[in-house]
């Protein structure tokens, strides 16, 4: 029955013009708890996502791990329930409960159908407050995380990663792999893992939307008593660290017949005047599938990929511009080079007024396409309010986007675009590249 609801969401939304507004009201409980809610009764069900900042990164020291395995355990088991009959307790109410952490978040996410919303959330709280952690669960899903992590060993990708992060951030939580290691992981106690959940989930850094068959007083009373119980604070926030790791190239020998590639540079945060012009030009360098730069010159004029990207990387603690490719070992040098050469010619030329039109028309036309479900506006929504925008961001983003002049990103991409500064870091057995770090 969920399935068929949002899926009928899905129809409802769709047939909305691509200008709809989205009316959200800004919620504050009795208890404290902001949220934003955005009401839409025409079916049954709501989608609750509420977002922890902190993620891994509240690993303790030495304890690297902790909040990956803890939050993979939320729903193996809770309040009276074994992990086996929490899971039926959840299906025999059509809900649906997710749990991710990443590196500055924990985020849950819910859909409920009215009728049963009430049981359902009370399941949630339980998962949330009063986690069982059991032995057997514990032993379960550490199995799994150091399967994962053996994997790791053997994937150029993840190999590329933990090789950058290690590079560019050192002993900061961003500089490991947030699944933790061999030995962190099989060394995490049952209390290491009630620890982590009391760092990581706590009120003081909750952020919650909701959207579908709720009013905002049912919303207020439901976050009372479904995050009432948690600490009032959560562990202390790491300490920024800017990225500062220099040009040039690192190369991993590796057997696969790939070279895997991450490279970067400094970047930009999300709040800085000069975020939307950064924002246009890399999707001109390397997003928008087949139209951007580095897709013609790396793929369509050498056949040298099949797919490369970049992006500007706003963290919470730090912030790059960054990309990846892969490519055959025989033509990596190239690929590095042609890379370079594009680098080069963003800072010194800027784009055109051709490219920036169609970046603008693309990422415009694009933006609307986003809310086409409960679940998809309440993580846009919890999302906004994490990166501190207001509500009205929704109305005038798209203003923001097309006030963008070529000049607005010729001074940005001067100023930002580093070519001696782009460091690669090469996973494979890369012919003619040699390591200049």
């Amino acid at each position: 029955m969920m399935r068929a609801l949002i899926a009928f969401a899905f129809a409802v939304l769709a047939s909305l013009p691509a200008q709809a507004e989205i009316e959200i009201q800004e919620v504050s409980t009795p208890g404290g708890i902001d949220a934003w809610l955005v009401e839409e009764h025409s079916i049954p069900f709501v989608a609750l996502e509420l977002r922890f900042r902190g993620g891994t990164s509240l690993d303790a020291p030495g304890k690297r791990g902790a909040t990956n395995l803890m939050a993979a355990l939320l729903e193996e088991g809770a309040g009276e329930r074994d992990s086996q009959e929490f899971a039926i307790a959840v299906e025999s109410l059509a809900a649906e409960f997710s749990f991710r952490v990443q590196d500055d978040s924990l985020s849950v996410s819910a859909k409920v159908l009215t009728e049963n919303r009430a049981e359902a959330m009370e399941l949630l709280r339980q998962a949330l407050v009063s986690p069982r952690f059991d032995g057997d669960a514990v032993e379960r899903v550490r199995g799994q995380v150091l399967a994962s992590i053996d994997t790791d060993k053997t994937d150029p990708d993840a190999i590329a990663s933990q090789t950058f992060h290690a590079l560019a951030f050192g002993n900061h939580p961003y500089g490991t792999s947030s699944d933790g290691t061999e030995e962190s992981v099989s060394a995490l106690t049952r209390d290491d893992i009630v620890a982590a959940h009391a760092a990581a989930l706590a009120r003081d850094r909750v952020y919650v939307s909701a959207v579908g068959d709720i009013t905002s007083d049912e919303l207020s009373d439901l976050l009372d008593t479904l995050l009432g119980e948690l600490p009032a604070e959560g562990a202390p926030m790491p300490d920024r660290i800017d990225y500062t790791l220099g040009g040039g190239v690192t190369v991993v020998d590796f057997d696969t017949p790939q070279s895997v590639m991450i490279f970067a540079q400094r970047g930009m945060k999300r709040h800085d005047p000069d975020f939307f012009p950064a924002y246009i030009m890399a999707q001109i360098l390397g997003g928008g599938g087949f139209s951007s730069r580095l897709m013609e010159e790396v793929r369509e004029k050498r056949g040298l990929t099949y797919g490369v990207a970049a992006y500007i990387y706003p963290m919470d603690l730090s912030e790059m511009f960054m990309g990846m490719v892969s490519t055959v070992n025989a033509r990596a040098a190239e690929t590095v080079a042609v890379v370079q050469d594009e680098w080069k010619r963003l800072a010194e030329e800027g784009v055109s007024q051709e490219e920036l039109d169609r970046a603008q028309t693309y990422l415009t036309g694009a933006y609307p396409l986003r809310f086409d479900g409960n679940g998809r506006i309440a993580n846009i929504l919890v999302g906004m309010q994490m990166d501190g925008l207001t509500p009205d961001y929704l109305r005038t983003r798209n203003d923001k986007i097309n006030a963008v002049t070529v000049e607005d990103i010729r001074r940005v991409a001067a100023e930002l675009v580093d070519p001696e500064q782009l460091h690669f870091v090469v996973v494979g057995k890369p012919e003619g590249l040699e390591a200049t770090n």
